[in-house]
């Protein structure tokens, strides 16, 4: 008995196939992409060292990346003045992770009370508003006179640098929620303290999570310039120290670590906020 062919659905195999084609499609973007990245930065390197070999710049005071790169070398197989080099890695992100938690936590708790509660934010936010137009740089130095040389006065300029992007954020996101989803949630039942934890808040953390990307940068520059000013291990006093021996290559050498230090956090941040947003579409990134 010949067996029977069940015919192909001339439906699914156009769909599957559009599929596949996006899929490459995309693939092949983000390879272009990376290898356009690449080729950009292996540029840039490259001419700035014929820049500095030939003396177009001032190998001085510009270094050249064959001189950061030994100088990394150097500190990654003989340490640091200070210790070693990963002591001293570890030592700026203890700090500016410490700031950034403590900074997220007090923004988003003060910006949502303040986002839900009208009270509070007529009291205090004038309050906010002039600690906001003080340059908090300027902080560090205070900082150091209180909290002395330890990670503590680092930690406070982190803190006051993180607090305020996220706190604007949390509020606006508390502001912005739609007042139809509050209506809806209290016909249901919900108190204040629900409509808080299951409507304001989850509205309200894509607001928050942009923050987050901004202020882990702001944390790890309130980190950094406490160790500039006074410092006992950190990058920051590695930067100072470079400095204070007019060693060019070591100034970017501890800002090349620093930038590699940041991007990998960002990496990490844009990870976690993939996952718990995956229900939002992708960005199709091709300006339209």
């Amino acid at each position: 008995m010949p067996l029977e062919t069940v015919p192909a659905d001339p439906v699914a195999a156009p769909a599957a196939t559009r599929t596949e084609v996006r899929e490459r499609a995309a693939r092949n973007r983000r390879n272009s992409v990376f290898a356009a990245r690449a080729g950009v930065l292996v540029a840039f390197l490259g001419l700035w060292e014929v820049c500095a070999r030939t003396g177009v710049i001032d190998p001085f005071n510009f270094s050249q990346p064959s001189k950061i790169w030994a100088q990394i070398w150097q500190w990654i197989t003989h340490g640091t003045a200070q210790g070693s080099l990963g002591e001293q890695i570890g030592y700026t992100l203890y700090e500016a992770l410490s700031g950034w938690v403590i900074g997220v936590v007090t923004g988003v708790l003060l910006g949502i009370a303040l986002g839900r509660i009208r009270f509070l934010a007529d009291v205090f936010g004038p309050y906010i508003k002039v600690l906001n137009a003080i340059p908090r740089i300027v902080l560090a130095p205070i900082f150091l006179i209180w909290f002395g040389l330890g990670p503590a006065s680092k930690v406070a300029s982190a803190v006051v640098l993180v607090f305020f992007p996220v706190f604007f954020n949390a509020f606006q996101g508390a502001r912005e929620v739609d007042r139809n989803l509050v209506a809806n949630a209290r016909i249901l039942g919900a108190d204040n303290r629900r409509v808080t934890l299951q409507v304001v808040i989850p509205a309200a953390t894509t607001w928050i999570f942009t923050s987050l990307h901004v202020s882990f940068g702001f944390a790890l520059i309130g980190a950094i310039v406490g160790e500039y000013i006074g410092a006992t291990k950190g990058l920051g006093l590695m930067v100072a120290a470079a400095q204070g021996t007019f060693n060019a290559a070591g100034v970017y050498a501890a800002m090349t670590i620093l930038a590699v230090v940041a991007l990998l956090t960002e990496g990490l941040l844009t990870f976690a906020e993939k996952r718990l947003f995956r229900w939002k579409p992708a960005d199709s990134g091709d300006g339209r």
